[in-house]
């Protein structure tokens, strides 16, 4: 599965960042959340929502095998008990949207808990089943 993202119908509410750090570290705080939407200014009211597509090139580059394809739903996980925190993925991810926080033990990405998906009120993202790719 995969979330499918509808940037025409963001409205810039950011109730996905909410959702995303009250689900993954029990707090409000949109600087740690997965998912970002990117105001595309001077242009009033265009907002774009921005996560990770789970293309695994995180994966590849992770030279301690942290990052491994987990469940049925496709995503990639970061294992806490491997990562050193070396940023690499960071560096590798083509699109840019894993970065690292102060406070969070790993890098930071979306893991498809689809907790977005749900608060997302006006279709901007929605869930999309895909069939299931192979690990790294």
């Amino acid at each position: 599965m995969r979330i499918k993202v509808d940037k025409s119908r963001c409205t810039g509410c950011k109730l996905c960042q909410q959702i995303c750090t009250i689900e993954h570290y029990h707090e409000i705080n949109p600087k740690k959340a997965a998912i970002h939407i990117g105001a595309e200014f001077p242009a009033p009211g265009v907002f774009t929502p921005m996560l990770c597509v789970q293309c695994g090139a995180c994966a590849r580059a992770c030279p301690e095998i942290a990052i491994e394809r987990t469940g049925n739903d496709g995503a990639f996980v970061i294992d806490p008990s491997k990562c050193t925190n070396c940023g690499v993925c960071i560096e590798t991810c083509p699109i840019g949207v894993m970065y690292s926080h102060a406070d969070a033990p790993t890098p930071i990405k979306c893991d498809l808990c689809l907790k977005c998906t749900e608060v997302c009120n006006t279709g901007a993202l929605t869930v999309v089943d895909t069939p299931r790719a192979t690990s790294r």
